[in-house]
This record gives C-alpha cells, structure tokens and sequence, in this order.
C-alpha cells in the first residue's frame, strides 16, 4: 500500500452508556424485583394468617364420619343376628343403657370420680418426674445407674402393681394412685431425657458463657428447649395413668375407694350385662379422646409452630 494513502475510517460507534447510567439501572431493576419478593413473602403471610383464622371443617367433619361409619358398621353386624343381642347389644342398646346410668347417677360419678383421680395422679407424677428426669439428664453417673431401672419400670405392666398396692394401703385411693404413678412417672422421665438428648450441644455452651448457674441452665435453657421430647414423655405419661387407673380399679374394689369408670366395667361384668361393659368402655375411650383433642392437640401444635416445626395442612 503506498504510504501516503491515508487508512479508511472506521465507521462511528453509538456512543457508550455512561457508567453510573448503567448502575443505576441495575440497582433499579434489583430493587424492583426485591419490592416483587417482598411483596410476594407479605402476601404469602397474609394468606397463611387467613388459614390460620379460617376453621378447617375436614378436622371436624371427617371423625365424625369416621364415628358414623364404625356405628353403622357396628349396627350392621348386630343385625345379622350371628351373636345373641344380650352378647353383642347393638348401638341403640347401649345408648339406652347410657340413659338409664344417667338417670341413676352412676354415669356422672362414675366419670368424675375416674377423670379427678387421673388429673391428680398425672400432676402429682410430672411434679416428681420432671426434677428426677433434668437431675438424670444432666448427671451421667446417675443416669447409668438409674436409667436401665426407669425403663425396665416403663415397659412393666402398672396392673402388676395392684396386688401390691393393696397389701400395702388396702382398699383406700392411696391404691389407685400408687398405681398411676408408678406407670406415669417412667414414662415422664424417659421423654424428657429423650428431649434433653435432642438439645444441640451450642445452647449449653451459650449458657456456660454467659455465667448461667447449673440450676439456670436445666430451668431456663435444657427444659425449654427439650419441650418437645418432654411433651412426648407427657402424652406417653398421661396415657400410661389413664391406663393404670382403669386397672385399678378394676381389680380394686371395695373399700373406701369410689364408684370409678373401672368400678363400672368391673359391675357389668359380674351382672353379665353387655350393655353396662360397653358404655365403661365407650366412655373409656371418649375420655381419653377428650383430653388429646382438647389439652395435649393444642399444646404440641402450638409448640411445633412456635418452632418453625409445623408444615401447614399437615394437622
């Protein structure tokens, strides 16, 4: 090329965006899309609250659909006329025999007197259980002395400790009670050792720094944060002292002891009267049903949610 031709020029570019042009569209379009995700996260608490409020009818409606099923069920059988009616009573018999326990007042006494001794039993067991539960929790050589004892004591049948229980205090409460304690308490226990285990070893650590005493550290740090292996042990407890009860009084009966709920099964079976068994069964179970949906229901549900622990619709 000859040296006094002059290069062709390149053609013009558009002219570059300015930086702080550029940067400030940038941080628009981020602010834009984090006003859209906080929206979007306010509008989702909102509809979380509003379930919240809204009363699922399907926990309502589908026990007792379930209940009309197993009553339709139950009648269905009794109808086919394979067992005698004196044997196997059908649901209308036994809603009459209910009556006419009420009528009499066996009905009443019978269910306050069992459901006031399991109340009393199941305080007095978790105000024993609970210090003995934290003292094994925290001491390691008393948990390996006591803890093999405390389960073998919770796996024992708590009926196994009626005759005894009577030789000791004969027919008086003091029986009855005897025997909720010793099946509640290991049960008690051994769920809020189950609780402590569960604690991440950071929340003792925290309690050490900041100076908590051993006393501060069971009552304000390892209880409530093994609340939900303790509920547990709760539940586990209150099941085990309704069960206890019943077969207490069941066997004892007599006495000084009061007209319970297994004093009325016990009745029906030495009359031979189906229908009185089937009502102390029936009311048995509703009790129990009664005090989980209404006492323990609430409480765990409230806790797990509390803890991030409740996925929704899941109970």
């Amino acid at each position: 090329m000859p040296s006094n031709q002059t290069p062709l020029a390149e053609a013009p570019s558009e002219p570059a965006e300015p930086r702080h042009v550029h940067a400030a569209l940038t941080r628009t379009s981020t602010g834009n899309e984090d006003l859209r995700e906080l929206e979007s996260g306010l509008d989702s608490l909102q509809s979380d609250a509003a379930r919240k409020n809204r009363i699922d009818w399907s926990r309502i409606l589908l026990p007792v659909a379930a209940l009309l099923v197993l009553v339709l069920a139950w009648q269905f059988y009794v109808s086919l006329g394979l067992k005698r009616r004196d044997l196997v009573p059908g649901p209308l018999d036994v809603a009459t025999q209910m009556g006419v326990l009420w009528n009499e007042g066996k009905l009443q006494e019978a269910v306050w007197t069992s459901l006031q001794r399991g109340l009393v039993g199941f305080v007095i067991s978790v105000t024993i259980a609970t210090p003995v539960g934290l003292l094994l929790a925290q001491v390691a050589p008393l948990r390996r002395a006591f803890g093999p004892l405390i389960s073998g004591l919770q796996v024992l049948p708590s009926v196994a400790w009626v005759p005894a229980a009577i030789i000791w205090f004969g027919l008086t409460d003091a029986t009855v009670y005897f025997v909720i304690f010793m099946g509640a308490i290991p049960s008690i226990i051994n769920g809020l050792i189950s609780g402590v285990d569960q604690i991440p070893p950071q929340y003792r650590r925290v309690g050490t720094v900041l100076g908590a005493s051993r006393l501060e550290m069971a009552l304000q740090i390892i209880l409530p944060a093994a609340l939900p292996g303790y509920l547990g042990g709760l539940k586990q407890g209150w099941a085990f002292s309704w069960r206890s009860l019943m077969a207490a009084e069941i066997i004892a009966v007599g006495g000084t002891i009061g007209f319970g709920l297994g004093s009325l099964l016990d009745q029906g079976r030495i009359l031979s009267d189906m229908t009185v068994v089937m009502s102390a069964i029936l009311l048995i179970l509703a009790v129990g049903i009664l005090i989980e949906l209404l006492v323990f229901a609430p409480i765990e549900k409230r806790l797990l949610r509390s803890r991030g622990l409740l996925a929704g619709g899941t109970r």
